[in-house]
């Protein structure tokens, strides 16, 4: 009888570990659901978001690229000879190793009196763009807007002294254009640490230097002093030495910012971006499952070029919008203004 009494113990206690066993493994089933089902929502509110941002990006299809600044003064000419790496006058300083103090000097004579903000704005919204992303400082470090980290810049150094930035910004407003910021945060050749410098003294000096000084202050002035800005435009991610902790901390930055602004892909590799930018071609497939903008020179150069009048035709670019479009991208044209801020015509 003892024995009987044993067994219906033994029996009793494994059938109930058996069931907290199971009320354990229930409870751990609902845990991983409950876990399963928070990443879910997490990441169908994250997309949400996403397509909310990118919702005018995505109707839009077609923007307009403004390089305009003093290498526009130029034209891709230097002391009389024509130095267009990849005939492209923009980058006519580092082609020519062009001193950065008398590359400098030109600023003293650069007056783009012709320049109209409401004009080109204008020319964009009759052309059927829906954006505009504009050139605020290129590789030569020159700034087209007022910024107190240089006095490299067109309201100090130049007899023009007009903030372009703020023009262009306030024409976008009053057109319904939305407004991007282009800005090299990598490539300077005129500040101390700047990268892709290396041929004169004047460029020597430390990049976390530059970055403190320079990169970020501006980058900080041109998204608190011009009201929204809906695209950034960063530029030369390959080779770049802004370091991964510098990229995370300026991506913060100006998210923190800005929280609705599209980001490009061109900070650093590895960093989070919204868009590619392929260059001057068109991916075959587009890039499926990813939002994408080929930016394309209207003749060979980005900048303004006194020698390249090998402009594309209406039919050429009429032709390449409609493939972009049909692939899931959009078009950014660019046009380089001279120096007098006319578009060439």
């Amino acid at each position: 009888a003892a024995s009987d009494v044993y067994k219906r113990q033994v029996m009793f206690v494994a059938q109930k570990g058996e069931l907290k066993f199971r009320s354990h493994a229930v409870r751990a089933g609902d845990k991983h659901r409950l876990l399963h089902t928070g990443k879910l929502r997490r990441e169908q509110a994250a997309k949400a978001a996403q397509d909310a941002k990118m919702k005018w990006f995505r109707e839009a299809r077609f923007g307009i690229f403004f390089n305009f600044g003093l290498y526009s003064y130029y034209g891709g000419i230097w002391k009389g000879q024509v130095k267009m790496p990849n005939r492209c006058s923009e980058w006519m300083m580092i082609a020519a190793k062009a001193p950065v103090a008398e590359y400098a000097a030109a600023a003293a004579k650069f007056n783009p009196e012709g320049f109209d903000a409401d004009a080109w704005i204008r020319a964009v919204r009759d052309s059927g763009a829906r954006y505009v992303v504009f050139d605020a400082k290129h590789h030569d470090g020159f700034a087209l807007f007022k910024t107190e980290a240089s006095d490299f810049n067109i309201v100090d150094a130049t007899p023009f002294k007009r903030d372009i930035v703020a023009e262009i910004a306030a024409a976008c407003r009053r057109y319904d254009i939305k407004f991007g910021i282009y800005y090299s945060q990598n490539l300077d050749w005129h500040h101390p640490g700047g990268g892709g410098g290396g041929w004169d003294p004047a460029q020597k000096g430390r990049i976390e230097d530059y970055l403190d000084k320079v990169c970020i202050p501006q980058l900080r002035e041109l998204l608190t002093k011009y009201g929204k800005v809906d695209i950034l435009w960063y530029d030369i991610s390959i080779g770049t030495r802004i370091s991964q902790e510098y990229a995370e901390r300026i991506d913060r930055m100006v998210r923190e910012l800005q929280p609705e602004m599209i980001i490009n892909n061109r900070l650093r590799r590895g960093i989070p971006y919204d868009i590619q930018t392929p260059e001057n071609f068109v991916p075959a497939t587009g890039i499926p499952g990813v939002d994408w903008e080929t930016c394309l020179t209207f003749n060979h150069s980005w900048g303004f070029s006194a020698t390249d009048h090998d402009w594309k035709s209406a039919r050429d670019v009429t032709h390449r919008l409609c493939d972009i479009v049909s692939k899931g991208g959009n078009l950014l044209l660019n046009l380089g203004p001279d120096a007098y801020g006319l578009i060439p015509r």
